[in-house]
């Protein structure tokens, strides 16, 4: 954020009697099923250096905490054990090095962890002022996937305006997100999605095209609309033996990003073929980089994206909202595969 001056030099809070003991908060003893995720009593953070503490307004709900949930995404090192990985609120408290004037502003950041709770630490270079043209609900639904869609399409991809991009997955987050950022950065988008009224649904969001790929074969479609040409770049979920068929849809110089193994972490991929079309394989996961990765990737967003966001130009496509106690529910509507855009926690 862009706040610099008045450096505090040790702990402080905007509340006068001080913070709360204790907060409510998932955090799952075993892995299992949605009925793991009850609110339990858990001791208020401290920030530390470089940190903000934020009283959590709403959190956002994402595929990678269904898995840890599951007991199959462990959260980083000295990340906490409480789920979640986006959230807004009001900063309540800084830590050592941290502008006293963030005390009482309203941010929404990218965690390692903690985010289903009252409250929640934050590097503060991980945080983004929320604008008055996003209400809290929706700034809790934007850092993971405008993160990730930027860092993976717009830096590993290096997308540029005129270029195709295919995206599986239209309808989830991640895909509702790509397909806003293609609109503004002027991308034409073929998305994918597994019934016709998601089809039409991305298609109402700004989709240019969208494939139903129960009801037909994704590449042969992919080739129809772009003459025989293909995409520059295919943002994959799914992997496994979609990595073959996503190839058979790029161009000459087309990439292939990979950020999800929904569908398997192994493929078979013609190699020649990559050789003949002068293709790019690459990919990224986002919650284990550094802090310092994380903290210019959001100065980037802030600097690029944060613009049209502040103008009300890019908000994200909200499916339901539940509060905190709901948390079974918000997570058994992301297994379903129901939900158009993102599923939101509210907890203040």
């Amino acid at each position: 954020m862009s706040i610099r001056p008045g450096v505090s030099s040790a702990f402080e809070s905007d509340e006068p009697m001080g913070l709360p003991e204790t907060m409510l908060a998932i955090d799952p003893e075993a892995p299992g099923g949605p009925e793991v995720l009850v609110p339990v009593s858990r001791p208020v953070p401290r920030p530390g250096r470089g940190e903000v503490l934020v009283k959590v307004a709403a959190a956002g709900v994402n595929r990678p905490e269904v898995m840890q949930r599951k007991g199959l995404y462990p959260p980083p090192p000295g990340a906490p054990s409480i789920l979640g990985m986006e959230i807004s609120g009001t900063v309540a408290a800084v830590g050592e090095e941290v502008p006293r004037e963030l005390l009482g502003q309203r941010v929404c950041a990218l965690i390692a962890g903690g985010a289903y709770a009252e409250y929640a630490v934050a590097p503060q270079g991980q945080c983004l002022p929320v604008p008055p043209a996003l209400s809290m609900v929706e700034a809790a639904a934007m850092p993971e996937t405008l993160f990730t869609v930027w860092s993976n399409v717009f830096e590993r991809a290096y997308a540029t305006d005129g270029e195709w991009i295919l995206v599986h997955g239209g309808t989830s987050g991640i895909g509702t997100m790509a397909i806003h950022l293609a609109n503004l950065f002027g991308l034409t988008i073929i998305v994918t999605a597994g019934s016709d009224a998601k089809c039409e649904a991305a298609r109402r969001i700004g989709a240019d095209h969208a494939i139903n790929y129960r009801a037909e074969d994704f590449v042969a479609r992919v080739m129809e609309i772009t003459a025989g040409r293909g995409v520059d770049i295919v943002l994959d979920m799914v992997g496994g033996d979609y990595v073959p068929r996503n190839l058979q849809c790029l161009a000459e110089e087309g990439r292939h990003v990979s950020i999800a193994v929904q569908g398997g972490m192994q493929a078979t991929i013609p190699i020649f073929e990559i050789m003949r079309k002068r293709l790019v394989l690459t990919g990224s996961t986002l919650r284990p980089r550094p802090l310092e990765f994380k903290a210019l990737l959001a100065d980037e967003v802030h600097r690029t994206v944060w613009p049209f966001v502040a103008e009300g130009r890019l908000r994200p496509v909200i499916d339901k909202v539940f509060p905190l106690a709901e948390a079974p529910a918000a997570h058994a509507r992301m297994e379903s595969g129901e939900h158009v855009g993102k599923i939101v926690l509210a907890i203040d």
